[in-house]
C-alpha cells in the first residue's frame, strides 16, 4: 500500500509539474509612424476670362484653357483688346518627387456685375486629376474654366462674390 501510495503521490507531483511546465510565449512588435512634409498650395494668379463681347440674340461660352488660351463659341467674339487674360495659377510645395492629386470644384462658380450674373463652370488644370509630382518639392499648378455668357449679357465687370477652392493631396 505504501508503494500505492508513493506511486500515486509521484504521479500527482510528476502531473502538476507537467500542467505548471507549459510554457506561455510571448513576443514584441514596435509601434512606428513618420511624419512627412505636408503639402501645401498658395495661390499666384486669379483667373481672369479678359475683354468679350456677346451678340444681343445669342449667347455662347468662353472656354480659358490652364496654359491661358482663350476659345469663344456661340454669340461670344473676342476683341482686338484681349485686356488681361490669365488662368488662375498655384504654387504647390511638399516632398521632393512625391505625387499629389488635384481637385476642382464640382459646382458652378457664379460671377455678378451688380445685379448681373454669369456662372463659370467645367473647371480644368495642368497638371490634372492624379498627375502632379513636385520635381524639386513644387510645381505650377494651372487651372481654366469655362464662362457661360447669356444673350445681351449686361456690359461690366464681374467678379466672384467668393473665391473658387482648388484642393491638393499627396497620392
Amino acid at each position: 500500500m505504501k508503494s500505492t501510495a508513493i506511486f500515486y503521490t509521484l504521479t500527482l507531483g510528476l502531473m502538476s509539474l507537467g500542467i505548471s511546465t507549459k510554457a506561455q510565449e510571448t513576443a514584441s512588435a514596435t509601434a512606428t509612424a513618420t511624419i512627412v512634409t505636408p503639402i501645401a498650395i498658395t495661390k499666384d494668379v486669379d483667373m481672369n476670362f479678359g475683354i468679350l463681347s456677346v451678340q444681343s440674340t445669342t449667347g455662347g461660352t468662353v472656354v480659358l484653357t490652364p496654359a491661358g488660351v482663350r476659345t469663344p463659341s456661340g454669340g461670344v467674339t473676342l476683341p482686338v483688346d484681349n485686356g488681361t487674360v490669365t488662368a488662375a495659377s498655384f504654387t504647390v510645395t511638399g516632398l521632393e518627387d512625391y505625387t499629389y492629386n488635384v481637385t476642382l470644384p464640382s459646382s458652378a462658380l457664379t460671377i455678378t456685375s451688380g445685379s448681373n450674373t454669369m456662372t463659370v463652370t467645367s473647371f480644368t488644370s495642368s497638371p490634372s486629376g492624379s498627375n502632379g509630382t513636385l520635381t524639386g518639392g513644387t510645381e505650377t499648378l494651372n487651372v481654366g474654366a469655362t464662362l457661360n455668357v447669356s444673350a445681351a449679357q449686361p456690359a461690366g465687370t464681374y467678379v466672384s462674390g467668393t473665391p473658387f477652392n482648388v484642393t491638393v493631396n499627396y497620392n
